[in-house]
């Protein structure tokens, strides 16, 4: 099937011909010459010029538009044979045959193959027509015989009857006024189609290039527009067809006149012409109707789109909020009561949420729904239902990890009141026992009964109880409901205590006989005193009696001292431990060494090479099943069939230069590792010798984008998963590809270690070698920032050296521009990512992009660039220590800079480094001072290299150093 564009380019080339019979309607009316549709015997087409008494009077003009419109008639076929020029003079004179073989001489624009002449039929005319062919035949300039006839006889001779017309003899109908109705409908018709497919392919064009709209109402108007536009040109190709059809009737007709009559080869060329045409509009038709309904469905789809985005923003403010009242919901209660009514809220606020969920997973749906569908904006429908359903997830998850803490609050409040209600009674039952009773052994023994029964309706109750909700609810309980609890255990203890030495009492004076004695009854609304609390020892003791009660609840509960203390204990070995107690606001204990003998230093020394050499074996054994498992077998003919085609010829995108690694610690550096298992102090100077092989990390660390893009492309191909058989491995590839990116962090992390316990011998090596794996890391880091980089037309090699990279706000303050424009953009900073070279510094713009639905990554968009050899800094903004200045060309540009917190932090770290090293620790400076002065160094090197023709990688003198010090300090 055509599509629209072909079959509308088919009929725009067609050779439309530039003269039509509504032009000349009223010259081909005058009849000075026919096109009958007869042919000769070779099927060369006739063109007769019949008796015509004004013929020498038609303008020439008139005559050439009448026989060039004749001779464009019949088909090329035809016309290549050459025409057959039949000249009807008999009833004129020899002037007027001469007269019409010199015009159709000199302007027949067709080919001729022969020209009959039917001669005057007077005498005297005729013999000198026989006279004037004889002298003038070679005035006439034609190549072709020119027959003079005497009678329609001999024209018959030449040309069958039934190839002529009834005036010269002949059979063949013919109806001049009929001829010129159905040329003038055949071109009109032709006229129709061409317009029709002007009007299709305008259309399509503007369909093709509209663009969507971006909200509901708009794409219903434009949806209702195409429509009715569509409706429009469906009617005029129905109008056009229309008029084809009634014209093919018509040539049809004609020919079912009689049974004996035959179209003659014009009218038949006419038939095929229409029915050519008819065929081409259909085609035009069918093929629009297919572009319309791809066309029409986008739109529909495009409604859906919007309909959808309309709901889902509809939703999620609902849902955003339903988040926030249900964050904002509080899950600390101070009475059952208060529980209660934060429970009560809880469930209405599930409740009143429940019409929003579902219409949320209905939404969610109907978005799988339209995905299913084939929908084209699949990429922004699906991230919206993973959107709806994380959030109501996250609301259900939310909702039911509160209504799991108020009930075990609940639970914990009720245990209190128990308790303290247990305390309250056994309180009124102590000092409701009267002393002159139990000063009896029947009056002891009563009231030691009474005690027993208290004291076991304690476990009845099941008191004890709260101690395990406590420790088993511990980590989600609140301070407030943690104090409550330990006050309530505390006050059962005490109530416990005093029970126990009234029992002690009650034992004693149950056992012996007493004199009577006069009893002192007293008054029964007071009770007894509280006893003191116990003064515990010590923090220690508290924490180790805590610890106690999670094994035993019947033991006592002590409670830390809230103040902060300071308990030294002297351990074996020497080692002085530093216990500090943090205040009353939930600090945890920290225990600092601050003193180990050599002895305890080098076992820890030799335990960290010995962990450092054997993780160094474990990494190149991971590398080698790699290069074995996975990297040769992607050239393994017989596992070429498993291999995805997305991976072909891909080996060293999704690997990188992890041979190189893999070569590199194999063969070198884990020997020279090993080298160092009894001499630790050695390690620093391992790796300082290994500084150039160990850069090969940074080629890997920027090829890792591109071989984690290949990895989402093929990674769940059967090739990978029958290597992974094939090595038992737990794990899949990309989790091994890993390991170089963790590997070289590992390194900086065992070297502080190493660092920390190390003294004298190799100390400054491995701070040597420390730093230069963080320069490796910082430059790996700047790396992968800098390759992110888009937009920027020069050479960033060309830069010279990154020196720092980070995230900024930005304002400007050109001197000039519009004042409303500068006072505006004092208050709104722009979010710029700057790159500082050797010779420029880049203003990017951090944009984080989506591939493939994976995690976001960062790239930077170059917006502007200022070279350094003209770039000025001032340190403070108008007393502002935050901002400083950066100015252009003589403060031409203006850009006012505030550094970001967590870049802030990482040069303040770099800056204190070399500050340290230049003063020996003894300069402080304030935080934004650090950064401006790394700054202000920097600027001024670049200067003074250039005013002295110094090498820019050249020693920098120290008088440069301490200059730029005192102008920043």
């Amino acid at each position: 099937m055509k599509s629209i564009k072909h079959v509308i380019d088919e009929i725009m080339q067609q050779e439309i011909r530039p003269l039509l019979a509504v032009d000349i309607i009223e010259q081909l009316h005058r009849q000075f010459a026919l096109l009958s549709g007869g042919r000769g015997k070779d099927g060369a087409p006739i063109i007769t010029f019949p008796e015509y008494s004004g013929f020498s009077e038609v303008p020439e003009e008139d005559f050439l538009n009448v026989v060039t419109y004749l001779t464009s008639i019949p088909s090329l076929d035809a016309a290549s044979i050459g025409f057959v020029i039949i000249i009807d003079r008999r009833k004129d004179k020899w002037s007027s045959v001469k007269a019409s073989l010199s015009r159709i001489a000199g302007a027949f624009p067709g080919n001729l193959q022969l020209v009959l002449v039917l001669r005057p039929s007077r005498l005297l005319h005729r013999a000198m027509a026989d006279i004037g062919i004889k002298m003038h035949k070679d005035d006439f300039k034609m190549k072709v015989p020119i027959v003079m006839l005497n009678s329609l006889s001999d024209l018959h001779g030449y040309v069958d009857k039934g190839q002529l017309t009834r005036e010269l003899g002949g059979s063949l109908e013919y109806c001049h006024s009929q001829w010129i109705h159905h040329r003038t409908a055949i071109e009109n018709f032709a006229v129709t189609v061409k317009t029709t497919a002007q009007m299709l392919q305008k259309f399509g064009t503007d369909l093709s290039e509209t663009e969507l709209p971006n909200d509901v109402q708009c794409t219903k108007d434009l949806l209702t527009a195409h429509t009715d536009k569509h409706n429009n040109l469906k009617d005029e190709l129905k109008l056009a067809l229309k008029q084809g059809t009634t014209l093919l009737g018509c040539i049809k007709e004609q020919a079912a006149k009689s049974e004996n009559h035959k179209l003659n080869p014009d009218e038949m060329e006419n038939l095929t012409t229409v029915e050519r045409l008819l065929a081409q509009l259909d085609e035009t038709e069918n093929a629009f109707e297919q572009f319309w309904c791809k066309h029409h469905l986008k739109l529909e789809q495009c409604l859906q789109l919007r309909h959808f985005e309309q709901d889902f923003r509809e939703v999620k403010v609902s849902l955003d909020s339903l988040m926030d009242s249900l964050t904002s919901l509080s899950i600390i209660g101070d009475c059952v009561a208060g529980v209660e009514l934060l429970l009560k809220e809880l469930k209405t606020l599930q409740e009143k949420a429940q019409p929003t969920l579902e219409k949320a997973q209905l939404h969610a749906l109907h978005g799988d729904q339209l995905i299913q569908s084939n929908h084209y904006a699949v990429d922004s429908i699906r991230p919206k239902c993973v959107e709806l359903r994380r959030v109501c997830d996250d609301f259900s998850n939310e909702a039911k990890k509160k209504t799991d803490i108020l009930s075990k609050s609940l639970q914990i409040h009720m245990g209190i009141d128990k308790v303290n209600q247990w305390c309250e009674s056994g309180i009124y039952l102590l000092a409701s026992q009267a002393v002159d009773k139990c000063q009896s052994q029947e009056g002891a023994e009563s009231a030691l009964t009474d005690i027993e029964r208290f004291l076991e309706s304690a476990e009845k109750n099941q008191l004890t109880e709260l101690r395990n909700l406590h420790n088993q609810y511990e980590v989600v309980l609140s301070e407030n409901i943690k104090t409550s609890v330990l006050k309530a255990l505390k006050r059962m203890e005490d109530v416990q205590e005093m029970f126990e030495k009234r029992h002690v009492s009650l034992k004693r004076l149950s056992a012996k006989q007493t004199r009577p004695v006069q009893p002192v009854a007293p008054r029964p609304e007071s009770s007894p005193k509280r006893p003191p609390a116990k003064t515990k020892g010590s923090t220690t003791t508290a924490l180790a009696r805590r610890a106690s009660d999670n094994s035993n609840s019947g033991k006592q509960l002590a409670e830390a001292d809230p103040n902060k203390k300071k308990n030294i204990h002297k351990a074996k070995g020497g080692i002085k431990i530093e216990v500090m107690h943090e205040e009353s606001q939930g600090g945890s204990t920290h225990v600092v060494v601050t003193n180990e003998t050599e002895e305890s230093l080098s076992n820890r020394r030799r335990h960290i090479m010995t962990e450092l050499i054997e993780t160094e074996r474990l990494y190149v054994e991971e590398l080698q099943s790699i290069m074995e498992g996975y990297f040769a077998e992607l050239v393994n003919s017989e596992l070429s069939h498993l291999i995805p085609p997305s991976l072909e010829n891909k080996r060293d995108v999704l690997f990188g230069n992890l041979p190189e690694i893999y070569e590199f610690h194999n063969k070198t550096f884990l020997r020279e590792l090993e080298n160092c298992a009894e001499k630790p102090e050695l390690v620093g100077t391992c790796f300082l010798k290994r500084k150039e092989e160990l850069q090969v990390y940074e080629k890997y660390c920027q090829n890792k984008p591109r071989s984690e893009v290949l990895w989402r492309q093929c990674g769940d191909s059967l090739f990978f998963q029958e290597c992974q058989k094939k090595l038992d491995h737990k794990l899949s590839l990309d989790a091994y590809l890993l390991k170089p990116v963790q590997r070289i962090t590992k390194y900086q992390l065992m070297l502080k270690e190493m660092l920390k316990c190390s003294k004298g011998e190799g100390t400054a090596e491995l701070e040597e070698a420390l730093a230069t794996v963080l320069d490796i890391i910082k430059s790996v880091n700047d790396s992968m920032h800098q390759i992110a980089i888009t937009g920027f037309e020069g050479n960033l090699s060309e830069l010279g050296k990154l020196l720092m990279q980070g995230s900024f706000n930005v304002w400007t303050d050109h001197k000039k521009g519009h004042s409303k424009v500068k006072d505006l953009a004092r208050f709104k900073p722009m979010q710029r990512h700057l790159f500082l070279y050797n010779k420029i510094l880049l203003f990017c713009k951090k944009r984080e992009e989506t591939t493939d639905g994976q995690e976001k990554t960062p790239s930077y968009s170059f917006k502007h660039m200022l070279k350094m050899s003209a770039v000025g800094i001032t340190e403070n903004v108008k007393g502002d220590n935050k901002k400083f200045e950066v100015w252009y060309n003589g403060r031409e540009e203006v850009y006012i800079i505030q550094v970001h917190v967590i870049f802030m932090f990482q040069v303040f770290l770099r800056i204190y480094q070399f500050l340290h090293m230049r003063t020996g620790g003894s300069v402080v400076v304030s935080f934004i001072r650090y950064f401006s002065f790394f700054i202000y160094i920097y600027i001024y090197i670049q200067r003074c290299t250039l005013d002295y023709n110094y090498n820019v990688d050249a020693v920098i003198p120290l008088n440069w150093i301490n200059t730029c010090l005192m102008l920043c300090l």
